[in-house]
Protein backbone atom coordinates (compact mmCIF):
# COMPACT_ATOMS: atom_id res chain seq x y z
CA UNK A 1 0.00 0.00 0.00
CA UNK A 2 1.36 3.38 -0.97
CA UNK A 3 2.00 6.25 1.42
CA UNK A 4 -0.72 8.28 -0.29
CA UNK A 5 -3.30 5.61 0.47
CA UNK A 6 -2.24 5.43 4.13
CA UNK A 7 -2.49 9.22 4.44
CA UNK A 8 -5.96 9.17 2.86
CA UNK A 9 -7.15 6.45 5.26
CA UNK A 10 -5.76 8.29 8.28
CA UNK A 11 -7.31 11.55 7.10
CA UNK A 12 -10.70 9.89 6.68
CA UNK A 13 -10.41 8.39 10.15
CA UNK A 14 -9.66 11.79 11.69
CA UNK A 15 -12.49 13.48 9.80
CA UNK A 16 -14.90 10.76 10.94
CA UNK A 17 -13.68 10.85 14.55
CA UNK A 18 -13.90 14.63 15.04
CA UNK A 19 -17.73 14.91 14.77
CA UNK A 20 -18.04 12.12 17.33
CA UNK A 21 -15.51 13.61 19.72
CA UNK A 22 -16.63 17.26 19.69
CA UNK A 23 -20.10 16.72 21.22
CA UNK A 24 -18.59 14.45 23.86
CA UNK A 25 -16.04 17.06 24.86
CA UNK A 26 -18.20 20.18 24.56
CA UNK A 27 -21.45 18.75 25.96
CA UNK A 28 -19.95 16.80 28.85
CA UNK A 29 -22.41 17.06 31.74
CA UNK A 30 -24.72 19.54 29.98
CA UNK A 31 -28.35 18.97 29.01
CA UNK A 32 -29.56 19.85 25.55
CA UNK A 33 -32.70 21.95 25.17
CA UNK A 34 -35.87 19.89 24.67
CA UNK A 35 -36.43 21.30 21.17
CA UNK A 36 -32.96 20.23 20.04
CA UNK A 37 -33.50 16.79 21.53
CA UNK A 38 -36.84 16.48 19.73
CA UNK A 39 -35.26 17.39 16.39
CA UNK A 40 -32.32 15.02 16.86
CA UNK A 41 -34.66 12.14 17.69
CA UNK A 42 -36.16 12.42 14.19
CA UNK A 43 -32.85 12.33 12.33
CA UNK A 44 -32.68 8.50 12.07
CA UNK A 45 -36.16 8.36 10.51
CA UNK A 46 -35.29 11.05 7.99
CA UNK A 47 -32.02 9.34 7.06
CA UNK A 48 -33.77 5.97 6.71
CA UNK A 49 -36.40 7.51 4.46
CA UNK A 50 -33.74 9.15 2.30
CA UNK A 51 -31.97 5.80 1.91
CA UNK A 52 -35.08 3.69 1.23
CA UNK A 53 -37.10 5.94 -1.10
CA UNK A 54 -34.72 5.86 -4.12
CA UNK A 55 -34.45 2.09 -3.75
CA UNK A 56 -38.21 1.76 -3.90
CA UNK A 57 -38.38 3.72 -7.16
CA UNK A 58 -35.60 1.85 -8.95
CA UNK A 59 -36.01 -1.72 -7.69
CA UNK A 60 -37.19 -3.04 -11.10
CA UNK A 61 -37.56 -1.73 -14.63
CA UNK A 62 -41.17 -0.85 -13.88
CA UNK A 63 -41.64 1.83 -11.25
CA UNK A 64 -44.97 0.25 -10.29
CA UNK A 65 -43.23 -2.72 -8.70
CA UNK A 66 -41.57 -0.49 -6.12
CA UNK A 67 -44.60 1.75 -5.66
CA UNK A 68 -46.90 -1.21 -4.98
CA UNK A 69 -44.39 -2.75 -2.56
CA UNK A 70 -43.82 0.55 -0.78
CA UNK A 71 -47.52 1.30 -0.46
CA UNK A 72 -48.19 -2.20 0.83
CA UNK A 73 -45.48 -1.84 3.45
CA UNK A 74 -46.76 1.61 4.40
CA UNK A 75 -50.35 0.40 4.74
CA UNK A 76 -49.37 -2.60 6.88
CA UNK A 77 -47.05 -0.42 8.98
CA UNK A 78 -49.91 1.99 9.67
CA UNK A 79 -51.77 -0.94 11.17
CA UNK A 80 -48.92 -1.00 13.73
CA UNK A 81 -47.87 -4.59 13.24
CA UNK A 82 -44.39 -5.96 13.72
CA UNK A 83 -41.60 -5.51 11.19
CA UNK A 84 -41.47 -9.13 10.06
CA UNK A 85 -45.15 -9.04 9.09
CA UNK A 86 -44.63 -5.79 7.17
CA UNK A 87 -41.78 -7.28 5.13
CA UNK A 88 -43.55 -10.61 4.52
CA UNK A 89 -46.76 -8.89 3.43
CA UNK A 90 -44.90 -6.65 0.96
CA UNK A 91 -43.07 -9.69 -0.43
CA UNK A 92 -46.36 -11.60 -0.75
CA UNK A 93 -48.11 -8.76 -2.57
CA UNK A 94 -45.16 -8.28 -4.93
CA UNK A 95 -45.02 -12.01 -5.61
CA UNK A 96 -48.70 -11.99 -6.55
CA UNK A 97 -48.15 -8.87 -8.66
CA UNK A 98 -45.22 -10.46 -10.54
CA UNK A 99 -47.28 -13.60 -11.24
CA UNK A 100 -50.15 -11.44 -12.44
CA UNK A 101 -47.87 -9.50 -14.78
CA UNK A 102 -46.29 -12.73 -16.09
CA UNK A 103 -49.66 -14.21 -17.07
CA UNK A 104 -51.07 -11.07 -18.69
Amino acid sequence: MSNTMIIIILGMAVVTYIPRLLPLVTMNGKEMPPKVTAVLQNVPYAALGALIFPGILFVQESIWFGVIGGLTALFVALLSTNLIFIVVSAIAVLTLYSYLIAFI
